[in-house]
């Protein structure tokens, strides 16, 4: 008798843990899909070998200010960020910078910028046929005050732009200086921003560790981590 009780006990356990196993569990977050690499090589042949050269880099606090982060100083948690992407080529004719209103209207199709984000630029048009002249006397692509709202109300860590996208900070010293104070970095000849949604997507940095006291521009290899 005490054999049929344990094994009708036993047999309803068994049942309860089958059917718990049967429920569907907690939703699971939404992952990543694919992994872009936003680098842009340039391939170098040398007398016994061909490599590839990253034209992709880094501007650090320090090659804006002497005595701010250097490259390889930069704390690694503002090396991983939310990447949002902007299409210069959507502003009205003649506009060669993003202003507070782009601003204001890419936030009310795609929502708030998310805190602490890497803001890249997308140029699809055909501005590669600018010549060096032009890229240097050209303006940075965001006005001073839509840049300094997104490191002050939005906390923005940092600014990526695509190759022959002007990134002339020399031309607007008081924003240069604002951007190496609160820690921002710019990264410039990046590649495939056409491969990225608006949102989204979480950008990995990676400059080289060799860098680490050099306060010059720096190579670097960017990655997109894109839903």
């Amino acid at each position: 008798m005490r054999i049929r009780s344990f094994i009708i006990a036993y047999a309803l356990v068994l049942a309860l843990l089958l059917f718990a196993d049967r429920r569907p569990g907690p939703k699971q977050p939404d992952r990543y899909s694919h992994v872009v690499d936003l680098t842009d090589g340039q391939t170098t042949t040398a007398p016994q070998a061909t490599s590839i050269e990253s034209r992709t880099r880094i501007l650090a606090p320090a090659t804006l200010i002497p005595g701010t982060w250097t490259a390889g100083q930069i704390p690694p948690e503002r090396l991983v960020a939310p990447l949002v992407v902007m299409d210069l080529n959507r502003l009205p004719e003649g506009s060669p910078q993003i202003s507070l209103d782009d601003i204001a209207a890419w936030e009310a199709q795609h929502g708030a910028i998310p805190q602490g984000a890497v803001i890249a630029i997308r140029r699809t048009d055909s501005h590669d046929t600018l010549s060096t002249n032009d890229l240097s006397t050209a303006p940075f692509p965001i006005a001073r005050d839509a840049a300094l709202f997104l490191v002050d109300a939005r906390y923005a860590i940092g600014f990526a732009f695509e190759v022959n996208t002007p990134v002339n900070l020399a031309a607007d010293r008081t924003l240069a200086r604002q951007l190496a104070l609160h820690g921002s970095y710019v990264l410039e000849e990046a590649a495939r921003f056409t491969s990225l949604p608006a949102t989204g997507s979480l950008i990995i940095v990676a400059p080289a560790k060799t860098m680490i006291k050099k306060p010059g521009a720096a190579p670097v290899r960017i990655l997109a981590m894109v839903r």
